[in-house]
């Protein structure tokens, strides 16, 4: 997968839960989860937002390219 996911580190950074910040945006725990695990397709620029206001950092603190094009499982 060309970006990977560090919102569990953020989040610990910043000492919040996931339970904390779903109730803050508005989201399902579920779908913070899917989010998390790196398993999420797409995300609203709005819920990015969000997450980056409440959490108080960047969206590339959260979301980093590692530079390759295509995962292994992908192909």
């Amino acid at each position: 997968m060309a970006i990977r996911v560090h919102l569990e580190e953020v989040l610990k950074k910043k000492g919040m839960t996931s339970k904390e910040l779903c109730a803050l945006i508005g989201i399902t725990e579920a779908n913070l989860s899917i989010l998390r695990s790196g398993k999420a397709r797409g995300i609203r620029f709005s819920t990015m937002n969000k997450i980056c206001y409440y959490l108080g950092c960047d969206v590339g603190d959260i979301l980093k390219f590692d530079g390759n094009l295509e995962d292994k499982d992908d192909e």
